[in-house]
């Protein structure tokens, strides 16, 4: 019999359990080589990413698109997180890309994925909206999750699964942001860069504007908070 993959939900939720101390972490062999590997894609697609802001910048708009094509969805779903508002995260996502093209020959550089600067100028935007009162800060529904099928952030691929394990998942994804939606502001800004969105620590220090030692500690306690909230049965 084979049993099914855990769903990218679940293996989320591990994983921030994990981080908290409170569910069984992976053998040292195992969580290095899984370290190393997942590190040489990141820094491979780190790479091919700036090569097309590269190309970018000297005028190739079919590189620009590939961006596009590339961090639309991370950009997405960091809008609809924050904003729970599909059509006005559509606008601020189109927004975000006009932005970052009229301002593509300014950014260089930084030892961080392109899709931090994106992110940053999508949460500067989302700000500017926040100041002027024109919304309502909510929390969203499991939409943001897995948008098109997608999986959240890097942690995993969804796997073929039979309507059981499907309506699994979605209670399972459901629950998980349930309790996201309960932390914090800035606590759960932090574990939708870090977590949903895969970003590393100085991205998400970069984008929420603070440094990485405040970043770590708000991670920290954050990660204890939801390992408090979420269900026995998600750890």
């Amino acid at each position: 019999m084979t049993l099914p993959a855990p769903s990218p939900v679940s293996m989320l939720a591990g994983h921030i359990l994990r981080r908290s101390g409170l569910s069984p972490a992976p053998s040292p062999r195992q969580a290095d080589e899984t370290t190393e590997e997942t590190n040489a894609a990141a820094e491979a697609a780190k790479a091919e990413a700036w090569d097309l802001v590269s190309a970018a910048q000297g005028g190739d708009t079919s590189a620009f698109g590939r961006l596009y094509d590339r961090y639309v969805d991370v950009v997405y779903r960091y809008v609809l997180f924050r904003l729970g508002d599909r059509d006005l995260a559509e606008d601020v996502t189109s927004e975000t890309f006009l932005r970052a093209l009229r301002r593509i020959t300014s950014v260089s550089y930084q030892g961080r994925d392109v899709g931090a600067w994106f992110v940053t100028i999508a949460r500067n935007i989302i700000l500017d909206h926040v100041k002027s009162s024109r919304f309502r800060l909510e929390v969203v529904t499991d939409e943001v999750a897995e948008p098109s099928g997608a999986p959240i952030g890097n942690v995993g691929v969804q796997a073929v699964a039979g309507p059981e394990q499907q309506a699994i998942s979605r209670a399972t994804r459901a629950e998980l942001l349930r309790c996201v939606a309960e932390l914090g502001e800035d606590q759960r800004e932090c574990i939708v860069l870090r977590f949903m969105q895969g970003l590393s620590v100085a991205e998400t220090a970069a984008i929420m504007r603070r440094n990485e030692g405040a970043i770590k500690a708000l991670q920290h306690r954050a990660v204890r908070r939801l390992a408090q909230l979420l269900p026995t049965g998600l750890r």
